[in-house]
């Protein structure tokens, strides 16, 4: 597959693009500098691009993309939670429709996972209030994508805690409700992530669905 990464520079996006070109894809990071700091693959092509414009997502993907991913991500305590996440989300919906390409597969959060019916993660009293509006934004974000009927979208929310860690290979899925081991606890290595979000692309399944992937 010929895949266009939006969010290719960050720790997650970089280890996206690692996991699709150890399996033979074509990979395309765009970012907003057109670089990668310590980028760790000969074969990946880094592009400028600025996922939070449509015209801009209209433009890069027409040229002949299979697929378009995206794991675009503010960074905590520097950017605007709200226009990066939400803004990426409309330019993607909207860019990918002008250009004619279905299908897009996009990091989400972990904050609208419900925990119990009706209860979702970020209405712990305990949560981080460090991450709540990157939480609120991405719970936006998953209601656009939800009216997105132009679109061939799955949004991969990780569990509770995605760390840096070793690549196993194995994990869990499920849909809107958090993934916990038998102890309580819901986390992920960001490379076995990788792994999950790769599958999803490979397979072409979830189509208009929020999955979460765990161990």
């Amino acid at each position: 597959m010929n895949i266009l990464l939006f969010g290719a520079s960050g720790h997650i996006g970089r280890a996206i693009a690692g996991e699709l070109l150890s399996r033979g894809h074509s990979v395309t990071g765009a970012t907003r500098t057109g670089a990668i700091a310590g980028k760790s693959h000969e074969d990946l092509t880094v592009v400028a691009g600025d996922a939070t414009s449509a015209d801009t997502v209209a433009e890069l993907s027409a040229r002949g993309y299979d697929a378009v991913a995206s794991a675009v991500g503010p960074k905590l305590g520097f950017d605007d939670d709200h226009k990066i996440i939400v803004g990426a989300a409309n330019a993607l919906i909207e860019g990918l429709t002008r250009s004619g390409v279905r299908r897009v597969v996009v990091l989400g959060g972990a904050g609208s996972l419900e925990v119990s019916p009706g209860v979702k993660v970020i209405d712990d009293p305990d949560f981080p209030a460090v991450w709540k509006q990157n939480a609120l934004a991405q719970s936006e974000a998953l209601d656009l994508y939800r009216q997105a009927d132009t679109l061939d979208w799955t949004f991969v929310s990780p569990a509770a805690r995605i760390e840096p860690g070793e690549r196993t290979g194995t994990y869990r899925v499920g849909g809107d409700q958090l993934v916990v081991d038998a102890e309580g606890h819901s986390r992920i290595s960001i490379a076995d992530y990788a792994v999950a979000f790769a599958d999803v692309l490979e397979r072409g399944d979830a189509i208009r669905s929020r999955i979460t992937v765990a161990y």
